[in-house]
């Protein structure tokens, strides 16, 4: 069962991964000359939030989910299509930042742009998927706290302009689990050091110390972390890393990439509620 994970190369042969990769990618024509990373730290996160779901026996009808900053991913079409019921949410569609994450194709404003057909029938996206506008940085979410099954957010609240500003989102986000519910969250994860890191701005950076600092403080809500494994590897793509511009023509894998004057990669959180 996977358990609060550091992205590693070895991941990518793991049956897990390679169903779930198979079921939530398109496999796009690649053009003359252009480069797609087989190993790619951001099919990792939808695949392993997937997977600790489905371990957890959290895919099915009858369930109830709240997605945060939902963008444009496959994930609300995906569990809809086990029957869950979800509420996808995402920035208020004319706000600075939501302008930011549009350009990029990292925005939803509506439920048409969640919709996939090929991990989901139209109407039954229609009866399990509902979309409203909600800001994760917002003191308050007026979201039914106590009422989901699961709470997700995949890359997110790394965002939120400070190191601590995410970790009270995790925090929050908890309260809207009813007992026994599980929050799975995915973020930046500085491989290169526990001292220096990116703690304000646009994208932070969490250290081991911010991971088990976070652990801390739900102990004393009554919940915890799964198990953390924050070993990050040692094959080649473990070693390699990306640089910006990322996915460029040259061959680099994207399991580990440079931010700033760090490395970082991504980390699989799961809450247990």
């Amino acid at each position: 069962m996977l358990n609060s994970i550091v992205c590693r190369a070895e991941h990518f042969r793991s049956d897990w991964l390679g169903r779930w990769r198979e079921l939530l990618l398109e496999r796009p024509a690649v053009l003359a000359g252009e480069y797609r990373p087989q190993l790619h730290r951001k099919h990792w996160e939808w695949c392993a939030i997937a997977q600790a779901l489905w371990e957890r026996g959290f895919l099915g009808p009858g369930v109830r989910a709240v997605g945060f900053a939902v963008g444009q991913e496959p994930l609300p079409s995906l569990f809809a299509g086990y029957g869950v019921h979800v509420l996808a949410t995402d920035l208020q569609s004319e706000a600075e930042t939501a302008e930011r994450w549009r350009e990029s194709g990292q925005h939803a404003a509506s439920l048409e742009q969640l919709y996939v057909e090929r991990l989901v029938g139209r109407d039954d996206f229609e009866r399990r998927v509902r979309f409203r506008p909600a800001d994760m940085a917002a003191e308050t979410w007026d979201l039914q706290d106590g009422g989901f099954d699961f709470v997700w957010s995949s890359c997110s609240f790394e965002h939120l302009g400070s190191l601590e500003a995410g970790l009270d989102f995790v925090l929050r986000s908890a309260d809207l689990l009813r007992p026994g519910g599980v929050a799975i969250h995915t973020t930046e994860y500085n491989v290169s050091s526990n001292d220096a890191t990116l703690e304000e701005g646009h994208t932070v950076l969490y250290r081991q110390r911010d991971v088990e600092e976070l652990d801390r403080r739900l102990r004393r809500r009554r919940r915890c972390l799964a198990r953390l494994d924050l070993y990050p590897g040692d094959e080649a793509a473990d070693l390699e890393f990306d640089v910006p511009p990322y996915d460029p023509a040259g061959g680099r894998q994207h399991v580990k990439l440079l931010i700033g004057e760090h490395v970082s990669t991504s980390l699989l959180l799961i809450v247990n509620g």
